[in-house]
């Protein structure tokens, strides 16, 4: 077949053609039956969304496809990383990137879908946030703590280990501690929005505890290489190549986050009610409106007051532990930056959204995790333009949390974990390892975003026992 002959199956002109033609070539060498071939183009034309995820079909059907609501001449330009995500996903891609707002995205290789932007999404835009682009759980973030011991004596303090984890963390919607926790963020100004003033008690009661769900706090063995270890010490921290013990935590701004999130998308969503409802949690606020100036306040807030959870965790874990902290890295993963990118060969301000995505600029040093049974990784961006400088944020769910508790039982889990060297003391069963893709799939998938500079791996986890999750 020639492009003319895509032509007159109804495949427009440029990209969608270039990939059609690209279909074409892939789908002989992988020994399709050529006789087939213009049903085949036929079926992807008449309906693309159904091929999105079909690692064969997709690019050229992401090409073809149009979202039922376009404001803009062509899509945003986006780009993906990693084959056969979930069609959901790629289309609420797709549908991001055609707001009249939008000027860029990217999609990560553990995306999977989520309400509006997909998880896993990164998106441009100019002069406006859109608060479900950040996420209801605002500056959701990862942090590391390697200490000056060797990982060697985790076998035998392993009930020590386990004890701190029990009395030094707290999990889930009712997690507070008997004593209150304090930090400078508590001294900021709360009244930079009427629902952080309202709910600055909550978050009072609430500081230094983790989320349910995919929040955890976790003990592991943190291995540095000779080439690595040369690598952080460029970046600042100077540890010899060696396998060291390590903290790794998950969590982020608590029911208070999620407050900000749920206020300022109804007011967004009130004020673009023309968008279709598949879109409802695209609405955007701009800068010019008092609640787009309360928005991003809020979001800021609660970004320093994520971090200030973790910080507590990791500083009354340190000293239970009696070690010295040798090496520190945290990094959001839900939230919205301003930052000056190439737009239309142009330098622009652009607010960019990641949600559920990594700050990858170049040298900037972030944690992928992975799964309570998988390694996470310490990694140092490459700053790709067309990645809008970002990596993924994990492995990416392959299973929701409702098929999760029909497809696993904890006797098989305790039998995995077992294997794999790790102690469970609490976790729901839609969090077990079955439910996360494969990290070193992942990984392979983003090797032009980030270099990887040392790996975490899971020793004794303590997530949120079951219960409602906050994603």
């Amino acid at each position: 077949m020639n492009p003319q002959s895509l032509t007159r199956l109804g495949v427009p002109e440029g990209k969608a053609l270039r990939s059609g033609m690209a279909f074409i070539a892939s789908y002989a060498r992988e020994g399709g039956d050529t006789s087939r071939l213009e049903e085949e183009i036929s079926a992807i034309v008449a309906d693309p969304a159904a091929f999105l995820g079909d690692p064969l079909r997709e690019a050229f059907a992401r090409d073809l496809y149009a979202p039922a609501y376009k404001q803009r001449d062509a899509l945003a330009p986006w780009q993906q990383w990693g084959s056969g995500l979930e069609a959901g996903a790629v289309q609420q891609m797709a549908n991001a990137c055609a707001l009249p707002v939008a000027v860029a995205g990217a999609l990560m290789p553990d995306a999977h879908q989520g309400y509006g932007l997909p998880i896993g999404g990164v998106l441009a835009t100019e002069d406006c946030v859109i608060p479900y682009a950040v996420g209801v759980d605002i500056a959701c973030r990862m942090r590391l703590s390697v200490y000056d011991r060797k990982a060697s004596i985790i076998p035998g303090q392993k009930d020590r280990l386990a004890n701190i984890l029990e009395h030094e963390t707290n999990f889930g919607m009712g997690g507070a501690f008997k004593e209150k926790r304090h930090h400078d963020v508590l001294d900021e100004d709360w009244n930079v929005s009427p629902i952080t003033r309202r709910f600055k008690d909550k978050a009072w009661a609430q500081l230094g505890t983790s989320g349910s769900g995919n929040h955890f706090v976790e003990f592991g063995a943190f291995d540095v290489n000779a080439e690595q270890s040369a690598a952080l010490k460029e970046s600042g921290f100077d540890i010899p190549p060696g396998e060291y013990l390590a903290l790794l935590s998950h969590s982020g701004s608590r029911g208070t986050g999620a407050q900000v999130c749920q206020h300022y998308s109804r007011i967004a969503m009130d004020r673009r009610y023309d968008l279709p409802k598949e879109m409802k949690h695209l609405a955007w606020l701009t800068f010019e409106e008092e609640a787009g100036q309360e928005y991003w306040a809020a979001m800021n807030l609660m970004g320093r007051y994520a971090a200030a959870n973790h910080a507590l965790i990791h500083k009354h874990i340190a000293k239970k532990v009696g070690a010295h902290v040798i090496l520190d890295i945290e990094n959001h993963h839900n939230l919205a930056w301003k930052e000056t990118h190439v737009v239309d060969g142009q330098e622009r301000e652009v607010v960019v959204h990641r949600k559920g995505a990594t700050p990858a600029g170049a040298g900037v040093l972030g944690v992928i995790p992975g799964s309570m049974a998988m390694p996470g990784y310490v990694v140092r961006g490459k700053g790709k333009p067309e990645s809008l400088n970002s990596a993924s944020h994990g492995a990416g769910r392959v299973m929701s949390r409702s098929a999760a508790k029909q497809s696993f039982t904890w006797s098989a889990v305790k039998k995995q974990l077992a294997a794999a060297g790790v102690e469970l003391l609490s976790a729901g069963i839609d969090e077990v390892p079955g439910v996360y893709k494969n990290i070193h799939s992942v990984m392979a998938a983003q090797t032009d975003l980030v270099d990887v500079l040392g790996e975490f791996r899971p020793r004794i986890v303590k997530m949120c026992p079951e219960g409602p999750a906050e994603d």
